[in-house]
């Protein structure tokens, strides 16, 4: 049973729901059980002057519904118009957030849950990526990070699940997982990396593909000279995004404008080489091109991960910085 009760009210153990964006207030999830006066004091701080309390899952008593004069009742979420298009409240679903949350999940369950929704939340974005949406999904990225970080075995775990299909958004979240596995082995010991910004600019360095004609995207079969050109447009693309959506830090430009810079200076948009492309960028780009290998496409079968690294370190070797390489076939030993 829910109730509408002033936020003066609240207290430790009331089960809450914030009738508010997912993306403007500062917890995990829209709806949880209050533990501590911090909590009631974040409330209190996004002007709510009323909240929805469910009184069968709280472990103290509710008051009955306060009488709020000229104020429109809260809507239930179940009556609320299904959006047109995502928006920050329904951008992550609900099962990502929790399991997220979940500290009694089991590993390869936690690893799973994560993978899979994080691929929903990544669709939904790349449909409606609004900077609202691009804010809120680097609110979840920085979740997936922490727990990545602070994780050993759902992290190893995720890095066995990865699915085979090319999909931008399955392509953003295993380049996005792989990528972060690497960075936490290198900069595991150092404070001098945003490991949550680099999370962000490895899940969104495809950002720009939404401005690529999905015709050229998904053709099954190799580009013209023109339609190279035309997806070629996409890491300056996801630049400006960023920057419009004002969540470019300087970890997410790196990553966006040069994971397709290679090593030998034989890649793009800007034939950087060597040192020229940033230590980030280098990450990302093995990262893409692994996962680019070891995805099925409709004119050519998925590799086995053992096989694409064989292939990327005897055909492919002088596209990637040789350390960072070499550190990234320790993961899959």
């Amino acid at each position: 049973m829910r109730r509408k009760i002033s936020t003066k009210q609240l207290t430790i153990g009331m089960f809450v729901e914030l009738p508010v964006a997912w993306g403007k207030h500062p917890f995990l999830k829209n709806r949880f059980k209050i533990k501590d006066p911090e909590q009631i004091r974040k409330i209190r701080e996004c002007n709510l002057t009323h909240i929805l309390v469910d009184a069968a899952l709280s472990d103290v008593a509710v008051p009955e519904c306060t009488q709020t004069g000229d104020d429109e009742p809260l809507l239930d979420p179940k009556d609320q118009p299904v959006p047109e298009r995502w928006n920050s409240d329904t951008l992550a679903p609900v099962e990502l957030l929790e399991a997220l949350n979940d500290t009694s999940m089991a590993s390869d369950m936690k690893a799973r849950a994560v993978y899979e929704h994080s691929r929903t939340m990544m669709e939904r974005l790349f449909e409606s990526p609004s900077a609202e949406n691009i804010v809120t999904s680097k609110k979840v990225i920085a979740s997936i990070t922490d727990l990545v970080l602070a994780d050993d075995e759902t992290s190893s775990n995720l890095l066995r699940i990865t699915s085979h299909d090319f999909y931008t958004y399955t392509h953003s979240v295993n380049v996005g997982v792989t990528a972060l596995l690497l960075a936490k082995e290198l900069f595991r010991d150092s404070d001098a990396h945003d490991l949550q910004e680099l999370g962000a600019g490895f899940f969104l360095h495809d950002l720009g593909k939404v401005m690529v004609d999905p015709a050229v995207i998904n053709k099954p079969g190799r580009l013209t000279d023109a339609e190279m050109a035309h997806m070629r447009i996409h890491p300056f693309q996801g630049f400006k995004i960023l920057k419009q959506a004002n969540a470019l830090s300087d970890e997410c430009r790196y990553i966006v404008l040069q994971h397709h810079e290679f090593h030998d200076g034989t890649g793009y948009p800007k034939r950087l080489k060597g040192n020229e492309i940033h230590r980030y960028a280098r990450i990302c780009c093995i990262a893409d091109v692994f996962d680019a290998l070891t995805s099925e496409r409709s004119y050519k079968k998925a590799m086995k991960p053992f096989d694409a690294l064989k292939l990327m370190r005897q055909q492919m070797s002088e596209h990637f910085d040789k350390e960072l390489f070499a550190e990234f076939v320790l993961l899959f030993k």
